[in-house]
């Protein structure tokens, strides 16, 4: 591996846990990832001429650590002495931060704390948990790169000015955090399994792999909470098909084409067990649960041909009156069309025009559907817009040979 490749694994592993240590010792969010961004800059400069070092993420975080030292020398003249004192002699364990000892989803607690507005909340997070650049974090959001920016350096100067602490929070503190790191969760897998970057490969496992990680420790916190309980079954189920999903010549492989044989049967068999599990309780479910149970309804069939489209269709209806967003009518047009044919979702589908016009899966989703209609000029139209907006580079390949298809 090249010095430069090993610097970009490093990024994609460590970058997180630097910044979490950093943010735990330094108590300051803008200090945290300005120094490691340094860290990793050194890191480009030395280690083509001095060699990786066998352990990337130690040097890493004590690279940072002094760069975040230097950084409090020049802006704090007056206690720099006692302050440098104490952070290069800070051998004495951390306090207490949680139930959980674990940097990473103390920093996601911080970043969701309710004094932030929700999308403020997972902006944050993809910045300095999932280490996305402000650009990819805008692309997510249909913003400019410009108001991301100002979004996300507005939220660390709010924490800073609050004061806010940087522990996982007591259990009467957790509702009205929960639903806010579920949200960061489920976007930092989905940012894995659909990477939006053109210089990102097409699947980021170590993204899908840390929101897996994280919550299965949310669980541990959390065992009763239906919601986590159902995302967790979510992520598992849609990561039992990654290695189906993209082709060996790196496009995209739609559902109904891939492998089945290739998906990973233990993730898929958790997956359920967890989906059964919150059925049992006879609550009543939430989005992730409902998004879960569709999906398990997918990952049952054993072919595409034996798919329960009605029981998916029920699923995404009782969906529509949790979360009646354009996003869900249009996935519930989707599994539509396997029912009652293209002509009707694409009815359905064309409604959503002012609401997704900048959201690919709307075009792609028109694109399909005027294709089995028959419909070909209007269909190439659609896969244009498609491709123009898509951001990952597996799902620009598929579209575009699904254009080119066609005469």
């Amino acid at each position: 591996m090249s010095a430069a490749e090993a610097v970009t694994r490093a990024h994609r592993q460590e970058w997180a846990i630097v910044v979490a240590a950093l943010a735990r010792r330094f108590g300051d969010l803008d200090v945290a990832e300005e120094a490691a961004a340094e860290a990793f800059a050194a890191a480009v400069e030395r280690w083509p001429v001095d060699g990786v070092p066998p352990k990337p993420g130690a040097w890493l975080t004590t690279t940072a650590t002094r760069k975040a030292i230097d950084r409090v020398r020049r802006e704090s003249r007056r206690d720099a002495k006692q302050r440098e004192a104490w952070m290069l002699h800070d051998d004495e364990p951390a306090a207490p931060a949680g139930v959980i000892d674990d940097d990473r989803l103390r920093l996601i607690f911080t970043c969701c704390h309710p004094a932030l507005g929700p999308e403020v909340r997972v902006a944050l997070t993809l910045r300095l948990v999932g280490g996305l650049t402000v650009a990819e974090i805008a692309r997510a959001f249909l913003v400019r790169e410009s108001a991301m920016g100002q979004r996300i350096t507005r939220a660390k100067a709010k924490i800073k000015a609050a004061r806010i602490p940087y522990r996982v929070p007591t259990a009467a503190d957790l509702p009205a955090r929960v639903s806010g790191v579920l949200a960061v969760l489920f976007l930092v897998f989905n940012e894995g399994y659909l990477a939006t970057g053109p210089e990102s490969p097409p699947v980021r496992q170590e993204l899908t792999a840390e929101a897996i990680r994280l919550t299965r420790l949310l669980r541990t916190l959390l065992p009763g909470n239906g919601e986590v309980t159902g995302l967790l079954a979510l992520m598992l189920l849609t990561e039992a098909r990654r290695t189906a999903r993209v082709s060996a010549g790196g496009e995209l492989i739609a559902l109904g084409e891939q492998d089945r044989g290739a998906w990973d049967p233990e993730l898929i068999e958790e997956g359920h067990r967890l989906v059964v599990e919150r059925l049992a309780t006879g609550e009543p479910p939430g989005r992730y649960q409902l998004l879960a149970a569709i999906n398990a309804v997918h990952t049952a069939a054993p072919d595409v041909r034996d798919t329960a489209w009605p029981q998916i269709v029920a699923l995404y209806d009782q969906l529509a009156r949790l979360d009646p967003s354009p996003i869900v009518a249009l996935n519930r047009a989707v599994a539509v069309a396997e029912l009652d044919g293209p002509h009707v979702a694409l009815t359905a589908v064309d409604r959503l025009g002012d609401a997704l016009a900048g959201y690919h899966a709307f075009h792609a989703a028109r694109a399909d559907l005027l294709r089995r209609l028959g419909r070909g000029a209007d269909a190439r139209a659609a896969y244009d817009r498609a491709i123009a907006l898509a951001g990952n580079t597996a799902e620009t390949a598929y579209l575009t040979r699904r254009r080119d298809q066609l005469r």
